[in-house]
């Protein structure tokens, strides 16, 4: 880029088309970039025969200018062209590529169809949220000025073990907040909650996808009500920012509202992780839309049945194939301009088991693209998080390819976790093992420390509140008979379906609410929770709100002030993981000798959990941060529906045990009272958690 922007250079025109003075651009430079004096275009294409270059004046659909690029300006399979007297702030552009048209090969080139360019920064038409369109959509690119000040910026690079993920959606966390004095739903008012975040505990915000995609692709009407792409996991252009999460209309500068988010946050200690989605484009199948990747080489960037069809691992109707060298370095590129140019910190794949297929579907053992991701040094230091399965049946939890870098979402936690909370028999030495690590499917040696990502709820699946509020799924509004969404949620309603005003059920829920909480904040491994859980925040049963942009996936503040004691709790559990390292990770060992983690049961050493077991206790030791002081933290669970007592391991005389957390109570703290005999009794379906003082 400093060869390019530098203005000592002297290019001067080769040729003239159409009124236009252009010359052969910068090859290894995709997109769309100013330069001095014009602009330079590169696209690349291996079946193409032709390209032209499209040129609109803003917001019009019918171009003022068709520039084709000349034959000797194309090396190898790009082609590049400077075009000089440009201003990027008077028009948008995209391309028309032709070539052969053999369907049962992959090959459905149309020179009359209008391409994105794939390495567009900003697409146009996008800023206005839900806005339904008078016509065909085209989307057009724009050039941006990559010119954002970060100053004497510097990222936080928190530990793995010191990250409180919080997963939010950035249009539904602030669209109901009226105490925003920005937009709501942008990436402004998320500025503007930062005070709400610090206090809350969490040091890393992980959001929902941010990439350009058109909320409206998919619209539809259902009872009256408009269903839309809200979540946003249908990607029309990876290194774009959505437009229609920012405040006011930047143009020429998309992004950088969402720079100042990631800056504001990083200067307070918040790491910004992003949802990104590679296993799939919102092109769709063969029915779908035709705007960028299809038109340009359909059979290099999705994988492809012998007979030209799409296989679908990603059961959103394509798959990106993501092993082909042209869309891995694709996917590179992204990845790096997003780091660079966004400073972000981290990235969570969307069902990441597909980076991992090869070009006929097959998993692979030692996946290029995720080898290359795990080694590159621009993303040396960022958060590499996986959704470790896809559509397509593939499950690596626990074995995904992973070179000592890449962490998991751990399915199996959320799972055990669930059933062993909700009293189920049968998941006591499960849920045992997830609270220490789940070593039996992270080996330290192999994956190293913090190789599980902790969660009990995330975007896909129940809200907290909803888990203990619905046996099944409730579905219907989204228009698919109740069909759609996971039907094994692991749930319990408390005696009641959905809302009631019984104030024992609501206790109970409230309960369970906190015993998941605590438990997820005394684990070991990378904690993450739901935006709104910390107050009770309901989808209503809908537990896959994908295409909602209604109540039913916005954050209700409301419910904050109502459910205050819950919000109170949640933040008082992230704080008490924060002071106490060695739930974290392991430590110097303590004076008393107890091994940095251990598990119980009813009686202190003794895990030998039965098929009925229902209670668990294990328990982390060693050494303060400073290693001055002992760190002995104690969580006890009885997930059985009546009192037990539970005995603790002896201390030496001059210590005791004390309890800082017991669901049962109101409050859920237990104001340090000092156990006797080193035995309690828990009370039927909650945690205690004590430390040794």
């Amino acid at each position: 880029m400093n060869e390019i922007t530098n203005h000592k250079i002297n290019l001067v025109p080769f040729d003239r088309i159409d009124g236009f003075d252009i010359r052969p651009g910068f090859y290894e430079i995709n997109g769309a970039t100013a330069i001095p004096g014009g602009v330079n275009f590169t696209i690349h294409s291996n079946q193409a025969t032709s390209c032209e270059l499209l040129l609109f004046q803003r917001t019009e659909d019918e171009p003022y200018a068709i520039i084709k690029f000349p034959e000797h300006y194309k090396i190898g399979y790009v082609y590049s062209m400077i075009v000089f007297g440009l201003d990027i702030e008077e028009f948008e552009y995209c391309y028309r590529v032709d070539g052969p048209y053999d369907p049962e090969k992959g090959l459905i080139f149309d020179k009359e169809k209008y391409l994105l360019d794939p390495y567009a920064r900003a697409v146009t038409g996008q800023s206005v949220w839900g806005r339904v369109p008078t016509k065909d959509i085209i989307y057009k690119a724009r050039v941006v000025r990559d010119d954002f000040d970060w100053g004497d910026f510097v990222q936080p690079l928190l530990p793995m073990e010191d990250l409180i993920i919080y997963e939010l959606h950035v249009r539904g966390f602030s669209i109901l907040d009226g105490k925003v004095t920005t937009r709501p739903g942008t990436y402004a008012a998320l500025i503007e909650k930062l005070p709400y975040l610090k206090k809350l505990g969490v040091t890393a915000v992980e959001l929902m996808p941010i990439f350009e995609f058109d909320e409206m692709h998919a619209h539809r009407e259902y009872e009256g009500h408009d269903l839309i792409d809200y979540w946003g996991y249908n990607t029309v252009s990876f290194f774009a920012p959505n437009t229609g999460y920012s405040a006011s209309v930047e143009y020429n500068r998309e992004g950088d509202e969402l720079k100042r988010l990631v800056k504001t946050l990083n200067e307070n200690g918040i790491e910004v992780i992003l949802d990104v989605v590679f296993n799939h484009t919102a092109e769709g199948n063969e029915d779908g839309s035709f705007f960028s990747f299809k038109g340009l080489d359909n059979n290099i960037y999705y994988m492809l049945t012998p007979e030209g069809k799409y296989y679908n691992y990603s059961g959103c109707g394509n798959t990106l194939n993501c092993n082909h060298p042209i869309v891995k370095q694709m996917i590179i590129d992204c990845l790096r301009y997003w780091v660079t140019y966004y400073r972000v910190d981290g990235f969570r794949f969307d069902l990441a088991s597909i980076l991992g297929r090869n070009e006929d579907g097959t998993p692979m053992n030692k996946p290029p693209l995720l080898q290359s991701l795990a080694f590159d040094p621009i993303l040396g230091r960022v958060k590499l998080i996986a959704e470790a399965w896809d559509a397509g049946g593939l499950y690596q939890v626990g074995s995904f390819p992973s070179w000592h870098r890449f962490v998991e979402w751990n399915g199996k936690y959320r799972d055990d976790l669930r059933s062993f909370l909700k009293g189920d028999d049968g998941f006591a030495a499960a849920a045992a093992a997830r609270i220490t690590g789940s070593e039996d499917l992270y080996d330290p040696e192999v994956r190293g420390e913090n190789a599980s990502v902790n969660f009990i709820t995330c975007h896909d699946g129940f809200t907290l509140y909803d888990l203990y509020s619905y046996n099944s799924k409730h579905n219907e509004a989204n228009g698919w008979n109740n069909t759609d969404g996971e039907s094994n949620n692991r749930s319990w309603n408390c005696g009641v379906e959905g809302e009631t005003d019984d104030p024992e059920i609501l206790k109970l829920r409230h309960r369970l609410m906190k015993n998941a909480f605590a438990v997820l904040m005394v684990s070991r491994g990378i904690p993450m929770f739901l935006a709104g859980d910390e107050f009770c925040n309901t989808q209503f049963g809908n537990n896959n709100p994908y295409c909602q942009d209604s109540i039913v996936s916005w954050l209700d503040w409301s419910l904050l002030e109502k459910n205050e004691a819950m919000f109170k709790f949640f933040c008082y559990m992230t704080e008490f993981r924060k002071k106490h390292l060695v739930i974290r990770k392991d430590t110097e060992t303590c004076s008393m000798n107890f091994p940095s983690m251990s598990r119980h049961g009813l009686y202190p050493w003794n895990a030998d959990y039965q098929w009925n077991s229902h209670v668990v206790g294990v328990m982390f030791a060693g050494k303060t941060e400073d290693g001055t002081k002992d760190d002995v933290v104690f969580l006890a669970i009885n997930a059985y529906w009546e009192v037990q007592t539970i005995y603790l391991p002896q201390l030496p005389e001059d210590a005791h045990w004390v309890v800082m957390v017991d669901t049962y109570e109101e409050s859920g703290f237990a104001n340090e009272r000092i156990v006797e005999d080193n035995k309690i009794e828990m009370q039927p379906r909650s945690v205690m958690v004590m430390v040794v003082s």
